[in-house]
């Protein structure tokens, strides 16, 4: 496994610099994994890829930041390379997600089938962030390989929150897909997730929600209970643009078998019906929290994901790690704190590669059918 990162200006430059780095000489890589900003030329920066690479498969996806082993960049490129005796790798893709989610999610499951047999698989996803339905993705995805392989991965991210994310295959620039790349490895491959939030408050109930929204909380307006719980001012209530430094680090907790997991609330909420929108699915009758974080919960959390990971490949020494983040939690971590998480990466791994991105929202399944989360960290480690 190599990372390698550009911030040169010129797209079609910064992608031959980073994949020459990734690749540092080598010849048997099996895919490229790019995670860049939406400010580039896309094609003119696959174009280099491609040329670096001599055509190894390449998937990726925009990001909300990306980072490397050296550090947080904006506006750049890092291309990770995955190769070697040890592993398989089959990528495949998927077209209009929204309209099929669960169809598209069990089409590009089948990947799983045509990695050589090894005793490790995971399946890595790279997912539209903007497509609803995201639960149902993986439903689909669970219909034909079961709780056997694990699922792990991210949302597509923008960093103007004002763009559409967008996803990379072979030398297609795409939207509204589901990307997958199985990996067949000789050694352990181990996931870990945590987030970091706390729960704050009493316990409610979502009674009456569709698709991301919860529309009442206790009987009572959804967005007018949740903003009497963290004690928002009066013009949160009336505006996203007043709402939205209140929400940013006070998002949702939802209990799981594994534990609570949390829900981040999104701009479409509606000032007009009261209703919350969610990047998820919470279903009625959910009990559901108000949370809150600080940046020593978070780096406590890095830390914590990192070693789960990492005790899951045993004495088997890291290759490298790919790690899955917010861009909920980067918020709240601010630039010296996204700087510190980073190096708590790399430091976990012992100096070998790191490449991540700040996604829309991180996908993270060791077992049963569930696997979306929000502000939530998910880390890969690569033996």
């Amino acid at each position: 496994m190599g990372v390698g990162r550009s911030t040169l200006p010129n797209s079609r430059s910064a992608g031959l610099e980073a994949t020459a780095a990734a690749l540092d000489g080598r010849d048997d890589a099996q895919v490229v994994i790019v995670f860049c900003s939406n400010r580039h030329d896309l094609p003119a920066l696959m174009s280099g890829i491609n040329e670096a690479s001599g055509g190894v498969p390449l998937v990726g996806c925009s990001t909300a930041g990306e980072f490397s082993q050296t550090g947080p960049t904006d506006g750049g490129v890092v291309v990770t390379a995955l190769g070697g005796s040890g592993f398989s790798v089959s990528t495949s893709m998927a077209r209009r997600a929204g309209e099929r989610p669960r169809a598209a999610g069990a089409e590009i499951a089948h990947c799983v089938d045509d990695v050589a047999a090894r005793p490790h698989k995971v399946l890595m996803l790279l997912v539209d962030g903007v497509a609803q339905e995201q639960e149902e993705i993986l439903r689909g995805i669970y219909s034909v390989v079961g709780a056997s392989v694990p699922l792990v991965g991210g949302c597509a991210g923008e960093e103007t929150f004002e763009g559409r994310p967008t996803q990379l295959y072979g030398n297609e620039v795409l939207h509204d897909c589901v990307v997958g790349v199985a990996i067949g490895s000789d050694a352990p491959l181990g996931i870990g997730i945590k987030h970091g939030w706390r729960k704050v408050g009493d316990a409610m109930v979502v009674t009456s929600s569709r698709k991301g929204w919860i529309n009442t909380l206790d009987d009572r307006p959804a967005l007018d209970t949740y903003l009497d719980r963290i004690g928002a001012p009066p013009k949160a209530y009336e505006t996203y643009d007043a709402l939205a430094p209140y929400v940013a680090d006070r998002p949702l907790g939802i209990r799981r078998r594994s534990g609570d997991e949390v829900r981040g609330i999104t701009p479409h909420t509606d000032f007009t019906t009261r209703a919350l929108h969610c990047g998820g699915e919470i279903t009625q009758g959910s009990l559901i929290w108000c949370m809150e974080g600080d940046v020593d919960g978070l780096l406590d959390a890095t830390d914590e994901a990192c070693a789960e990971a990492l005790a899951a490949i045993g004495d088997n020494p890291p290759l490298g790690m790919l790690a899955f983040d917010c861009w909920g939690r980067r918020n709240l971590l601010g630039a010296d704190g996204v700087r510190d998480e980073v190096a708590r990466v790399t430091a976990k791994v012992g100096g070998a590669p790191v490449a991540g991105f700040y996604t829309y929202g991180e996908i993270a399944r060791t077992r049963g059918i569930n696997g979306y989360h929000h502000q939530t960290l998910v880390v890969l480690a690569v033996a």
